[in-house]
């Protein structure tokens, strides 16, 4: 019912899961991952009980195929499950039961698994192996999709479409860095969740993820004036209380007089705003 694919990042920093299918809600049953630990993807007639015993082997000093090998001797049901595993050495371990139906079957390769049942055929892991090993110039979440959407263009799930996921892990990524979730976004069901899922990626880097050094405009005091007019003129008491009610809190910085702007935020406010005292602006957004 499901393809994915689950990885280490070449960093070794990283790790995630990316997996589509025509099943309601993929996301909440196949991926999991902790920082430092690995992932895993469990799909077929899933274990979801797997996800935390895996982990768990893992977090005790399991490699990815010891871990594995524990989680197929306890259950019975070994053989309508399929699972890959990827450890926080890049130990990779894979299963297709032998109940699973067709076309189901595994491609291992240095730091990832891919893995998929009900395919159209095995060219739809073929197509996600090579897009994974050709595309180590994207990001990692980026190359995940890609790799996701090249088994998707190659026939996918035979019996269609209806969600996708995308989940990635790194120590410190999560929203203010409180925890290790980079990304973990969800097309539970949608005529065509793999592009739905790459336009949230989209709006996950801009919203949850900070600006770069060279996204951000530097506000010196001409710049301030401006936007403190701006943001008057949207109902707003000042630049911070704007962000806030933007979201835009990874993409300005701190404070009541913020000492930066990312450049596309600037050009989000200059949009939607009339500022005629604003006929010079300084520096300036780029698109």
């Amino acid at each position: 019912m499901t393809f994915s694919l689950v990885a280490r990042s070449d960093d070794g920093l990283s790790w995630g899961v990316v997996v589509a299918s025509k099943f309601l809600s993929v996301g909440s049953a196949v991926p999991a991952a902790v920082a430092g630990l690995g992932a895993i993807a469990t799909q077929a007639d899933a274990n979801v009980a797997w996800k935390g015993e895996a982990l768990a082997l893992l977090d005790g000093g399991a490699t990815a195929e010891v871990a594995l090998a524990r989680l197929l001797e306890d259950d019975p049901g070994r053989d309508d499950r399929q699972v890959g595993l990827v450890d926080a050495e890049g130990g990779v371990a894979a299963f297709t039961g032998d109940r699973c139906f067709d076309w189901a079957g595994h491609r291992t390769g240095e730091a990832y698994c891919a893995q998929g049942n009900i395919l159209a055929g095995p060219q739809v892991l073929d197509a996600m192996v090579e897009t994974w090993e050709t595309s180590g110039s994207l990001p990692f979440a980026r190359r995940l999709l890609a790799a996701l959407a090249a088994g998707d263009a190659a026939g996918g799930d035979r019996r269609g479409r209806q969600s996708a996921a995308l989940f990635v892990v790194r120590e410190g990524a999560g929203y203010g860095g409180r925890d290790d979730v980079a990304v973990d976004l969800r097309v539970d069901d949608h005529p065509d969740p793999v592009v739905e899922l790459t336009r949230l990626l989209d709006l996950n880097d801009f919203y949850l993820t900070a600006s770069t050094p060279e996204e951000r405009e530097p506000v010196g005091p001409e710049l301030f004036a401006e936007l403190e007019r701006r943001v008057r003129t949207l109902g707003h008491e000042h630049v911070a209380e704007w962000v806030g009610s933007q979201n835009f809190e990874m993409r300005v910085a701190p404070g009541l007089k913020p000492e930066w702007i990312d450049r596309r935020v600037l050009q989000i406010l200059r949009d939607t705003t009339d500022d005629p005292d604003s006929t010079n602006h300084e520096g300036g957004a780029r698109a």
